[in-house]
């Protein structure tokens, strides 16, 4: 099935679904490989937890046998949350990072992941990666650990450890560097105006070391401007800093996923952005909302590699990257109501240990 091109470029493309079913043509294209899984959002979670695993095993019944979906979804905690209770209801990263405590971190993404996992979900678009240096930046702010790069660093590691012990793959985001803006980018084109050396002591630092240490399994560009690294474009559609800074200099060896190609922050059409991410060095481009935008994107990486055999080549390489990665944690969801409270309840402890620890740190914060 891999052979074909429709297959190869549909193979790059998660795509965001409709409601809390699978429609008839979102069934289609996952059946015939035009789409690599698929990214949940909260119109696509129903009342009831077992419509949500239900609706992850309609996508994996859907897509071939040999092409196991990418099954995704937000999780991270705080104001970033696509599954209400019972699922686990993490406080922002900012408090967790507080705590100063990895190993506690490590046991709650543990925990969290196993949740998921029950679910059907193979991967959570976490940890957050980026330093808070900024008060007013719109879109990272607590989502941050800490604003201190080592401490990111270690408690980002520590989260992508446990998710990976409790069954789902970790994605960290937004590679080089978000948390310096003052524009969300999913209304505007941010910039982050620092110097290189500033770049690499803060925002690069903890991406850095998350590709030395092999954490996690993905990482996630962002559309933002860095002049010190590419004066002319943004970080999803740059090679100079999704290839040589990422994959050459710091020797990271993941899949690399864009960020939501349908933000405002890429003001060129979908079919161009598709392009240029993948010729950037992304491997799996997020679509979130128009099934149209993911038909758009599909055709133009077709064209584009009937055309350049340089670009085949690239997609090739992303693909083998991407479904390596996705055959190691295949979806399961469980079927029984039941089943799934166990395992819901089975967190009770861990919630009570935060909330427990969160107490005594607002009550020694009050003396």
């Amino acid at each position: 099935m891999l052979g074909s091109l429709e297959v190869l470029c549909g193979q790059m493309l998660v795509v965001g679904l409709a409601g809390t079913e699978l429609t008839a043509s979102e069934q289609r294209a996952l059946a015939a490989g035009k789409r690599a899984g698929v990214v949940l959002f909260r119109r696509n979670i129903a009342a009831s937890m077992g419509d949500v695993a239900a609706l992850n095993a309609a996508v994996l019944e859907a897509a071939p046998v040999d092409l196991p979906p990418l099954i995704a979804v937000d999780q991270e905690g705080g104001r970033v949350m696509r599954l209400g209770l019972p699922a686990m209801q993490l406080p922002p990263m900012r408090t967790l990072g507080g705590l100063n405590d990895v190993a506690l971190v490590r046991r709650l993404a543990e925990a969290q992941a196993r949740e998921l996992a029950a679910l059907g979900f193979t991967m959570t678009f976490s940890p957050v990666a980026d330093v808070h240096t900024r008060d007013e930046n719109p879109i990272i702010g607590d989502r941050a650990f800490a604003s201190s790069p080592e401490a990111v660093a270690a408690m980002a590691s520590a989260f992508a450890e446990g998710l990976k012990r409790g069954g789902v793959l970790s994605c960290a985001k937004h590679f080089p560097g978000h948390g310096d803006t003052t524009v969300d980018s999913h209304l505007a084109l941010p910039r982050v105006d620092r110097a290189l050396a500033d770049l690499e002591r803060l925002e690069l630092a903890p991406f850095r070391a998350l590709a030395q240490d092999q954490r996690v399994d993905a990482m996630m560009t962002a559309h933002v401007v860095y002049p010190a690294l590419d004066a002319a474009q943004p970080a999803t559609l740059s090679h100079a800093i999704c290839t040589r800074l990422l994959r050459e200099t710091m020797g990271f060896e993941g899949v690399l996923f864009s960020d939501d190609l349908e933000m405002k922050a890429l003001t060129m059409p979908i079919a161009e952005a598709a392009v240029r991410a993948v010729a950037a060095g992304c491997d799996v481009l997020l679509l979130c909302s128009r099934e149209g935008a993911a038909d758009e994107a599909h055709e133009a990486l077709i064209r584009e590699a009937e055309k350049s055999t340089v670009f085949k080549a690239r997609c090739e390489q992303a693909l083998l990257r991407a479904v390596a990665m996705r055959r190691r944690v295949s979806p399961s969801p469980v079927a029984r109501e039941a089943d799934l409270a166990r395992v819901f309840e089975a967190s009770r402890p861990m919630v009570s240990e935060l909330e427990s620890r969160l107490a005594s740190c607002a009550k020694l914060a009050s003396r």
